[in-house]
């Protein structure tokens, strides 16, 4: 039997106005990532409700291949990993990559359904054009 590798991380920082969690969800060699935005800055027991509440809610991005590392269980080491973690700032590159994706998806739709739109206000304006000429002629 195959073991099933899936992991979830959440990293909260701050992003000029306001606080941001990215959700990074790990499966079969592959990154998914989730942004959140909280606003404040959220105390840990408002980011363990957020995310018992509303994770099934997460829009995640389309997945993105990624190496992944099978790490020690040495704790002395978890903990130098963990202290390093915390010093970086923002998002790793893989994570980056997955919301770049997920926004030009996103933008894409966007412009698909606004398109949509302007066609049909078109299609309309233009009945409501000939509408207004069949009217006119009828009083001949």
């Amino acid at each position: 039997m195959d073991k099933v590798s899936a992991s979830v991380k959440l990293k909260v920082f701050f992003e000029e106005p306001f606080w941001v969690g990215v959700f990074e969800r790990i499966r079969e060699d592959c990154v998914s990532v989730s942004k959140v935005t909280f606003g404040a800055e959220p105390k840990e027991y408002e980011v363990l409700a957020f995310l018992l509440e509303n994770y099934d809610k997460l829009r995640f991005s389309p997945s993105v291949k990624t190496v992944v590392k099978e790490t020690g269980s040495n704790p002395k080491r978890m903990q130098r990993i963990a202290g390093r973690e915390l010093k970086e700032p923002g998002i790793g590159t893989k994570s980056q990559q997955a919301l770049k994706l997920q926004q030009e998806l996103a933008k894409t739709e966007r412009r698909i359904y606004s398109r949509e739109q302007k066609e049909a206000e078109k299609e309309q304006r233009f009945a409501r054009k000939q509408q207004k000429r069949k009217e006119k002629h009828r009083g001949r």
